[in-house]
């Protein structure tokens, strides 16, 4: 197993810091509450464990990217399948469908503004991640799935 460490360009630091105050961090910290109430539970810990990793996607999301995992990794696992299903339908119904729709206000909100287009598109798919996040990994924006990569 290859373990690679990315450091942020510049660019997408700058674009991560205007992202925090233009509804990232408001939007994060729902993902963490979602995840709190979840681990509150107990039966909700995967998904909690899943709204945790989103939470940091959705702080800092420049220079990083939402992927199917079984497509990423090459290989299925218990989220990637009917039990993944039958988890991303609860999660819609229990949080996604309110995650969904503040990340949609904010992007309405935002697109008035022309400045603010590129931030409300980011918003728009993290509002699709919010309603279908199980399965899903956050991986560094130029990793590559592995059907394309190279044999080591």
């Amino acid at each position: 197993m290859t373990i690679y460490i990315t450091i942020m360009s510049l660019f997408a630091f700058l674009l991560n810091l205007l992202w925090i105050v233009f509804g990232g961090l408001w939007m994060a910290v729902g993902w963490v509450i979602a995840a709190v109430i979840m681990a509150i539970t107990i039966i909700g810990i995967r998904w909690a464990r899943a709204a945790f990793n989103i939470a940091s996607y959705t702080l800092l999301p420049f220079g990083r990217k939402a992927v199917s995992r079984a497509e990423y990794s090459g290989r299925h696992d218990l989220g990637t399948g009917p039990f993944g299903l039958i988890g991303n339908i609860i999660w819609l119904v229990l949080a996604g469908w309110w995650l969904a729709l503040g990340h949609l206000i904010t992007a309405i909100v935002l697109a008035v503004t022309i400045i603010g287009i590129p931030f409300a598109w980011a918003h728009l798919k993290l509002a699709g991640i919010a309603l279908w996040p199980i399965g899903k990994e956050i991986v560094a924006a130029d990793a590559m799935p592995f059907s394309l990569r190279s044999p080591d």
